[in-house]
């Protein structure tokens, strides 16, 4: 396993960690699959052994039960185990049960803490962004927990680059904590996140750590153009994340996993996630699993090395077209972008010539 600098911090994380969204899910996030106690056990001993160092939970999932069953499978393992959780979403119906306010962000840090049996969260995620707390009081709630030794890393998960920005502004300007990273959605399919978030993870040491790499499963190889999908399939249980607006560049994108796959006799899913491993910034990828060997096949995936040609095929496949700024920039300044700026330009600086 290799193990990556989160950020601008000192803490190195694992490349893969282990996602436990469906550890005693239920509901809606049942619809992902439901792990218990046992075979969450299980699974966590497996990540282990392969070298993960770090889990990645919430608050949110399954209103706590995810935590539950952390906390229950790490009693007496080693503290070099890391821990994330996160804040953000309703955890009750009253009007501060939902938010980043301070009084939000410290009350459920402490039941975090409780429910994961821990005196400690390793590093602690703003979920979503709350547009109706003023950052100032967003950044001084984490520092605050950083200080009292409640959590040792501040990061936040799906927010946009001015959402970012704007709070690494308020740390720099009162000296907070500032985030070490950002958990966010990115994957060969679904390449949105390189328009601003790959950017600002090379510009600011935000790293970035991967949601949904192989796309809710999509990925994975099983999917085939013009197949009956597998059973269990996220999207046929209405989750819906991630939106595919073009299935067929998503065949596409497939067909190419498939056959870099089939040089390296793995699966698509491996060739997802080594290629995600290649981009910039990337310090971390979260993987999930039903069951041990989904799990095992994923973890292999850290030693995959693709080829620069294998590379460049999965490159041009899913390439998204530039937005506005974005175009105007590769036609006219392409010669004077940096290391963040190429972050989302390089391949497209290849194709166009520059008009100045």
């Amino acid at each position: 396993m290799e193990y990556r600098q989160l950020g601008r911090s000192g803490l190195k994380v694992s490349l893969h960690s282990l996602g436990t969204m469906n550890f005693a899910s239920e509901g809606l996030f049942g619809k992902i699959g439901t792990v218990g106690t046992k075979e969450a056990q299980r699974l966590v001993d497996v990540a282990v052994d392969h070298g993960v160092n770090l889990l990645d939970t919430s608050n949110i999932y399954t209103t706590g039960k995810s935590e539950e069953v952390v906390g229950e499978v790490l009693k007496g393992r080693s503290s070099q185990i890391l821990v994330g959780s996160k804040v953000r979403f309703p955890m009750g119906k009253g009007p501060n049960e939902q938010g980043l306010s301070r009084y939000h962000i410290i009350e459920q840090c402490e039941a975090s803490l409780k429910r994961l049996q821990r005196d400690r969260i390793d590093v602690y995620y703003l979920h979503q962004w709350d547009g109706q707390t003023p950052v100032e009081e967003i950044m001084e709630a984490l520092d605050t927990l950083v200080s009292q030794g409640k959590i040792r890393y501040a990061a936040c998960s799906n927010f946009s680059g001015w959402h970012i920005m704007k709070c690494l502004m308020a740390a720099e300007r009162h000296n907070y904590q500032r985030f070490v990273c950002q958990q966010i959605h990115y994957s060969v399919e679904s390449r949105d996140a390189e328009y601003e978030l790959l950017p600002i993870a090379v510009d600011q040491g935000v790293a970035v750590q991967v949601w949904s790499p192989i796309a809710g499963g999509l990925l994975s190889g099983k999917f085939r153009r013009n197949a009956p999908p597998p059973q269990l399939s996220r999207h046929l249980n209405e989750w819906g994340e991630p939106p595919i607006r073009d299935e067929n560049r998503l065949y596409r994108i497939i067909e190419a996993l498939v056959e870099v796959g089939d040089a390296h006799g793995v699966s698509g899913a491996q060739v997802a996630l080594a290629w995600l491993a290649g981009r910039p910034g990337v310090a971390n990828i979260i993987v999930g699993a039903r069951n041990e060997a989904q799990l095992k096949d994923n973890l292999a995936a850290a030693s995959l090395v693709l080829t620069a040609e294998q590379r460049k095929l999965l490159d041009d496949v899913s390439l998204q077209p530039l937005l506005y700024p974005y175009w105007h920039q590769c036609n006219t300044v392409g010669d004077r972008m940096g290391e963040a700026d190429r972050a989302l330009h390089a391949p497209h600086l290849a194709k166009v010539k520059p008009r100045l």
